[in-house]
């Protein structure tokens, strides 16, 4: 969402994307259909970047199949715990910005979003983000939609023991990832 070009239907479109498996794209205003695309360019960056590669092999073996969701869910942790030196503002700004544009927008987002949106702001997972324990609580709500059980909460145990590495993984790849979404914006 950070990556966005900042609009309300752009914002939305970035977090939409990991919600618009089987939804009609078209059916979506074009700047949240450009949001999607970013978010899964994004992806695509993500998947391929060596930092995110060096995060995903200090995981433990257990983890092989969610490896890529923990790293993501870290990486949220460390932008969320310093998030005006990313960002530019305050964390405090930047949730109400997204918590208000789900709620004035809710009628238009993608079905799979507005289930999530009012779980979202109720439990403000954006904050939670910035505390190993809300995370522990955003990935056991992962964990109950997992096709399998998995009790992925236990993966931040792998944060902790990792913590420094792990950051500095991020610190390598998150400009990085920034000067892509600048040039990728749609």
């Amino acid at each position: 969402m950070l990556l966005s070009d900042g609009s309300a239907d752009s914002l939305l479109g970035n977090l939409a994307g990991d919600f618009v498996r089987g939804v009609d794209l078209s059916s979506l205003p074009a700047p949240m259909q450009a949001g999607v695309a970013l978010h899964r360019a994004v992806d695509r960056f993500t998947d391929s970047h060596p930092a995110v590669a060096a995060s995903r092999a200090r995981l433990p073996k257990l983890w092989r199949h969610y490896r890529g969701v923990l790293v993501d869910v870290f990486y949220d942790h460390f932008l969320a715990c310093d998030f005006e030196a990313h960002a530019g503002e305050p964390l405090d700004a930047f949730a109400t910005r997204v918590y208000a544009a789900l709620r004035d927008h809710h009628d238009r987002l993608p079905p799979r979003l507005q289930s999530a949106a009012p779980v979202m702001i109720e439990r403000d997972w954006l904050h939670a983000y910035a505390h190993i324990e809300g995370l522990e609580l955003v990935l056991r709500g992962m964990s109950r939609r997992a096709k399998r059980e998995v009790a992925l909460h236990e993966a931040t145990a792998a944060l902790r023991e990792h913590y420094t590495a792990l950051k500095s993984d991020f610190e390598v790849f998150f400009p990085q990832l920034v000067q892509f979404a600048s040039r990728n914006s749609m």
